[in-house]
């Protein structure tokens, strides 16, 4: 797939000194690496000798041993496509290096000395190594009869987004690691070789240290510690292995494995450049440290076959259950603070909302109680008003009405369906008719005379009678649209498109729902004004309501006549294309070789293709309307507020975009 390297951490298994079988135990996996359409494998440190060989580094014979290890493995790799990295000892002139040789195509193409040698507590270092930091820049090695780069002054470059940038153990350690000029002068993945004997708790540091590095460093981090075989004379060693990117653990090995392993994952070097290209400070850190590096050029391919790497199709929800509970603590908790900031910056004024039984504007109520609670103000000063128009159902309805008794907020109800027959009658408007059954039963027999200024003419009211009522309370109407919705456009202009404050246009439908559920879990003790449990079971009901704006009349039998996501589709798919859109600038193609490998076997391609020809179209043709949107928090790493994240010109043309999805075939 494009814009993605594979790249793989291999553990071999060691026998200290034995050089023949440790060069075994690598081409081995090299092999595999191959055949597993790898592009760079990575090897530990002093893989051919084995880390904890002391003393006997200092014997020629394992020196020499080592470098002819690595001339075999070298003739060895023209058969072989991997860019690999081997750790040995080399001699160069009268020193002893610690490095890294990088081998592809029958010939070594360079070696990266470790920089930092550590000698403390257990280890001793210096007394075999000289560090990397003192080769001076364009130095070269002799390996046979060649001359080949030598230094820290090294990146390793297929001319596209994959650079490769080298560092060895302890390196990752100090306070400012190699690795951090390497990304900065072009690096997209950096490959860590260590050795790393291990202590309890020391695979959370090693994964806090490379997840931070990768994080900062906008790139791919991999890690590989030397597995089973190394002496246990006073150290113990753990096989641990591990590929991150941006932040995140992809994949990792299985710890203690007593055989050979090899993690593979798929790297996004596309987006890692995307990132570093929207992060003006990683540009000025880049120009401020600048560093003059070789460029070594290498072959690498675009990963053949499936995605070596989880997509996940809900990707504003963690995967864990402890994680996604933190999760909806935190989102709720930035909405209600928020929103208890803006009362009392303004006065603190008593809040309204528009209450409709869907999900929306039960977690903005949950929310505005939240708030009120933080000012120290009872829920009674939320008024909630309910408006039923030509579509409204019972259902929905009765789960409003409850829903503000549980909470021991003020209800109001308020019928628009009069002012709606007056608008539409003032305007000559082909429904129009004498009395609002006489309309509800035109629509029914004549669907097609359901327009949108039907839909609309109702969201105006409803927005106008609750900016009314604010200003005759004194009060601050919090919207209730999300950010599912404001990236749809999926909201009436000057309609429900408008509030005093959006406390919910960060956070996307798919998280709604479980936000809610949190709260019916974790909250409802604390507000409900009678009975905790009748307040849960009115959260749950209103989760198991089909989405409807409710805006057409409902059938003879009171069935939804209007779904949401059977006209706009299905809001999984949408905010999964929003997240890849917005948060990693992923191109349609792009996207739909994701949603194929995240959907695979719930959506066809055709479907794929379709939903996303209608997120495009409404997302780039409703700009306008997020262009003029209420405050709102940012919650989540992806926000469409037009003084923050989201800046575009209401008139940019979709059609080269539009034109990408009806070009794309599906990955085979």
């Amino acid at each position: 797939m494009q814009g993605f390297a594979r790249i793989a951490a291999a553990v071999p298994r060691c026998r200290v000194g034995d050089v023949a079988a440790n060069r075994d135990h690598v081409l081995a996996l090299w092999r595999e690496a191959d055949a597993q359409g790898v592009a760079v494998v990575v090897f530990p440190e002093l893989a051919l000798t084995g880390y904890t060989a002391r003393d006997l580094f200092f014997d020629r014979h394992l020196q020499d041993a080592a470098s002819a290890a690595l001339t075999s493995l070298a003739s060895a790799s023209a058969a072989l496509a991997p860019l690999a990295l081997v750790g040995l000892p080399l001699r160069v002139g009268g020193a002893l290096y610690n490095v890294a040789a990088a081998v592809q195509g029958g010939r070594v193409l360079g070696f990266v000395p470790k920089a930092y040698l550590p000698s403390y507590r257990e280890f001793e270092e210096t007394r075999w190594f000289r560090p990397g930091l003192e080769v001076p820049a364009g130095a070269t090695a002799r390996i046979g009869e060649a001359d080949v780069p030598f230094g820290t002054d090294l990146l390793f470059t297929t001319g596209g987004d994959l650079v490769l940038g080298v560092e060895i153990c302890e390196d990752l350690w100090v306070p400012a690691p190699p690795s951090a000029g390497l990304t900065a002068a072009g690096a997209t993945v950096v490959a860590n070789l260590s050795a790393s004997n291990f202590v309890v708790g020391k695979a959370e540091e090693r994964r806090l240290l490379a997840r931070s590095a990768s994080s900062r460093g906008k790139c791919a981090y991999l890690y590989v510690a030397a597995g089973p075989g190394e002496s246990s004379t006073d150290l113990a060693f753990d096989a641990d292995a591990f590929v991150c990117e941006n932040g995140a653990v992809l994949a990792e090995s299985t710890r203690f494995l007593r055989d050979d392993q090899l993690v593979v994952a798929d790297v996004d070097v596309e987006w890692m450049q995307r990132e570093r290209q929207q992060t003006n400070t990683f540009g000025d850190f880049a120009r401020a440290h600048r560093r003059d590096l070789r460029r070594v050029p290498f072959r690498a391919g675009a990963p053949a076959g499936a995605l070596r790497r989880a997509v996940s199709p809900h990707p504003f929800l963690p995967a864990d259950a402890a994680t996604l509970a933190r999760r909806c603590w935190e989102v709720f908790e930035i909405q209600s603070n928020a929103l208890a900031t803006r009362m009392q910056a303004i006065g603190a004024p008593r809040l309204v909302l528009g209450l409709s039984g869907g999900i929306d504007s039960t977690h903005a109520a949950l929310v505005a109680v939240a708030a009120l609670e933080l000012c120290g103000r009872p829920p009674a000063h939320l008024t909630c008003v309910t408006m039923p128009g030509l579509g409204t159902t019972a259902g929905t309805r009765d789960n409003a009405v409850r829903l503000a008794g549980a909470l021991g907020a003020e209800l109001r109800t308020v019928d628009i369906s009069e002012a709606a027959r007056l608008v539409l009658d003032a305007l000559g408007h082909p429904a129009a008719a004498p009395t609002v059954e006489a309309l509800v039963e035109r629509l029914r027999a004549e669907p097609g005379l359901g327009d949108v200024a039907v839909e609309n003419a109702q969201a105006r009211l409803r927005t106008l009678l609750l900016m009314t009522l604010a200003n005759q309370i004194d009060g601050l109407v919090a919207g209730t649209g999300d950010l599912s919705e404001k990236a749809l456009g999926w909201s009436t202009y000057a309609g429900d498109q408008i509030s005093m404050y959006d406390v919910n246009a960060g956070v996307p439908k798919t998280l709604i729902q479980f936000v809610i559920r949190w709260v019916a879990h974790e909250r409802v003790e604390r507000w409900a004004a009678a009975d905790p449990q009748a307040l849960r079971e009115t959260l749950f009901a209103i989760l198991d309501t089909p989405i409807s704006p409710e805006l057409l009349p409902a059938d003879a039998s009171g069935r939804i006549a209007q779904l949401t996501e059977a006209t706009i589709g299905p809001y999984e798919l949408h905010d999964f294309f929003l997240w890849h859109f917005v948060r990693q600038g992923a191109r349609p193609r792009r996207l739909l070789d994701l949603a194929s490998v995240a959907f695979a076997g719930r959506y066809e391609p055709a479907a794929l293709q379709k939903w996303l020809r209608v997120f495009l179209r409404r997302f780039f043709h409703h700009q306008f309307k997020r262009s003029c949107t209420a405050d709102a928090p940012k919650v989540l790493p992806v926000a469409l507020s037009p003084r923050g994240d989201w800046r575009m010109p209401s008139d940019a043309s979709v059609a080269g975009w539009l034109a990408e999805v009806d070009a794309w075939t599906p990955p085979r």
